[in-house]
């Protein structure tokens, strides 16, 4: 998903899809069509949906006004969902689970989007004293269908935010004791001290991100806003630039490899070496129990057909490295996942050669 309210261009949506976005962002009820006939979802946005002082909501007022949107808008193929607010404290939750309980009254089946606060926010900005009362009490209060967070962690002198897999782990830890989806918002727009994304950025914030069990990634931006002078994926001019075929080549991966990513629950996630604040190393029940390298970082998960999984990220953003994994229980093939063709096929040779960020992901067959 593309983070950006999208003009009613027909143009732009067609070249959104273009780009490997699935879903448009945020689109205006006069923009669904065009977003329908270019393959993309939609999450409405409206003040119907948005427009609330969310420490203090009219439950009446907010029911009228979403009926009135579900009743414009809400058999449309291309809604996805409906857009409340970005980065909400605490003392906005109340409001909030009011209208998002009429979304899943009124539309059923809809997601009311809500997008967090990463851990790196203050405790005046949560609204609560740590981060993890934060996830909780969102939880609690909003009974979200998906757990949404951005974080930003591509620094302008080189380094990762000493933060991000820790917000990783405590994401996925929620999602997984809700039983939700959670998404990514990731850094595709250089601005204040974030850095222009390059290749190897773009597979790391997405691999990292799968590996964990995310379903979801959004950028953050598309179109490259008025406030900075870094280009986005699509400049103030309206033209793509080389950042717009970075995103496009990572998301080509991706969607090679969605239908299946789909169809697997993470079981576990850990790293080799000097494991990151906040995470571990193999547990004694990983499906992988060594590699021959400390730079990367493993996703264990079950397929609904009972076939296991693993993804295997190179966390190293300057150089391929070889990948050559050592199974706890030696499988009978190990193949990967193509990500150009989505076919399984030999992991040896080239394949098991990882460029910077990437990831792979191996199916065992006992």
């Amino acid at each position: 998903m593309a983070w950006d309210v999208v003009p009613n261009d027909p143009a732009i949506f067609r070249e959104m899809r273009e780009c490997g976005l699935t879903v448009a962002g945020f689109v205006t009820p006069q923009g669904l069509d065009a977003c329908h006939a270019a393959g993309l979802k939609a999450i409405v946005h409206d003040p119907r949906c948005h427009g609330y002082n969310w420490t203090s909501v009219d439950a009446s007022g907010a029911r009228t006004n979403l009926a009135s949107l579900v009743a414009e808008v809400g058999k449309h193929p291309a809604v996805f969902g409906y857009y409340l607010v970005d980065e909400p404290g605490v003392p906005q939750f109340g409001g909030l689970a009011k209208v998002a309980a009429l979304v899943r009254e009124l539309a059923p089946g809809k997601w009311p989007y809500i997008n967090l606060f990463p851990n790196y926010a203050n405790a005046e900005q949560l609204g609560a004293s740590n981060y993890t009362s934060h996830l909780d009490q969102f939880v609690a209060a909003c009974h979200p269908p998906i757990i949404s967070y951005d974080h930003y962690a591509l620094m302008n002198d080189g380094s990762l935010r000493g933060g991000y897999w820790l917000n990783l782990e405590q994401i996925r830890d929620v999602a997984r004791r809700q039983r939700v989806p959670f998404w990514n918002i990731v850094l595709s727009t250089a601005h204040y001290s974030y850095r222009e994304p390059t290749d190897a950025d773009f597979r790391f914030q997405a691999y990292s991100t799968l590996a964990y069990g995310g379903q979801g990634l959004s950028y953050f931006t598309y179109f490259t806003p008025q406030w900075t002078e870094h280009p986005g994926p699509r400049d103030k001019a309206g033209q793509r630039t080389p950042v717009w075929y970075r995103l496009q080549a990572v998301n080509r991966q991706v969607l090679k490899l969605a239908p299946t990513l789909l169809a697997l629950t993470s079981d576990a996630v850990y790293h080799f070496g000097d494991p990151p604040a906040g995470c571990h190393g193999p547990p004694e029940n990983s499906l992988v129990a060594g590699i021959n390298d400390t730079n990367f970082m493993v996703g264990d998960f079950t397929h609904r057909d009972g076939a296991r999984y693993v993804m295997v990220v190179n966390k190293d953003l300057i150089n391929t490295r070889h990948c050559a994994p050592r199974f706890r229980t030696p499988p009978r093939r190990v193949q990967y996942m193509s990500p150009r063709t989505g076919q399984l096929a030999p992991f040896n040779d080239e394949p098991t050669w990882l460029a910077p960020g990437q990831g792979v992901l191996l199916k065992l067959e006992e």
